[in-house]
């Protein structure tokens, strides 16, 4: 379990950061930087993919590492 602020970050291996945006009662906003190779999508939403690794999907991202706002 991590405790984190509004504003602070944590890090996932040597190339994902989730920062944390923003605190607002029992609502959380993640931003996400990761490269492009990585999929990122809420469970709701990764469980309605057939695959989340598959190739399709992959492409949706941009080429470049970005960063998204998670609400």
């Amino acid at each position: 379990m991590l405790s984190r602020k509004a504003g602070q970050r944590l890090m996932i291996g040597p190339n994902i950061e989730v920062t944390i945006l923003e605190i607002q009662g029992n609502v959380v906003k993640l931003g996400c930087e990761a490269p492009a190779s990585v999929p990122i999508h809420r469970e709701e939403v990764s469980r309605r993919l057939p695959n989340p690794d598959h190739a399709e999907n992959a492409r949706r991202r941009p080429e470049s590492p970005y960063f998204v706002e998670c609400a």
